[in-house]
């Protein structure tokens, strides 16, 4: 019994240690002064000028990749994303500034490219139907609220005298008439 219990000690020593040096693992925990972002770019499309490899990576994080559709081109590794991420870099290196590089692609590529839409007329709509639809919400929930609150009350048990009545009626009618309800409906037709 003590030798099974030292076995499972030593597996549940084993378990943890392993678990720690999982989560201690340099692909877990990020590396100081890096972003997740520094994985997908290659050391050879770094721009020597670190000013303008700043831009570039503000720039491409703003860019989305055309294969993957929800990663900026700065953490995808497509071909793809590594070929805009080199055309951002070209573009940076000609002269042009961030909004001329941001015109270029959008002109090549289509608005899609970019990862947070500008707002234009074109798609207002989609910037102004969610404050809208919050709108509506709120106010429906005031009405509902309030049609509540001013709601009559749930009507009152009958008096001694109403029941006195009733009971008269059902009495009158005979004992069918107040066990079915079809006949009710006929009596009064």
């Amino acid at each position: 019994m003590s030798l099974h219990r030292s076995r499972s000690g030593c597996r549940l020593r084993a378990m943890a240690v392993a678990l720690a040096l999982a989560l201690a693992s340099p692909a877990v925990l990020p590396v100081p002064g890096l972003t997740t972002s520094a994985w997908a770019v290659s050391p050879d499309e770094v721009l020597d000028d670190p000013a303008l490899e700043a831009r570039a990576r503000h720039l491409s994080a703003g860019l989305r990749c055309l294969v993957c559709q929800n990663q900026s081109i700065d953490d995808s590794d497509a071909e793809l994303a590594k070929d805009l991420r080199v055309l951002v870099r070209e573009r940076l290196k000609a002269g042009d500034t961030d909004g001329e590089v941001i015109d270029f692609l959008v002109a090549r590529y289509g608005e899609f490219v970019l990862l947070k839409p500008r707002f234009a007329w074109h798609n207002a709509i989609l910037w102004g139907v969610p404050p809208l639809a919050l709108g509506v919400g709120i106010v429906a929930l005031m009405v509902a609220l309030r049609r509540r609150r001013n709601a009559p009350q749930a009507e009152a048990a009958l008096s001694a005298d109403e029941e006195a009545r009733l009971n008269a009626l059902l009495d009158q009618m005979g004992p069918r008439a107040a066990s079915d309800p079809a006949s009710e409906t006929s009596a009064r037709s």
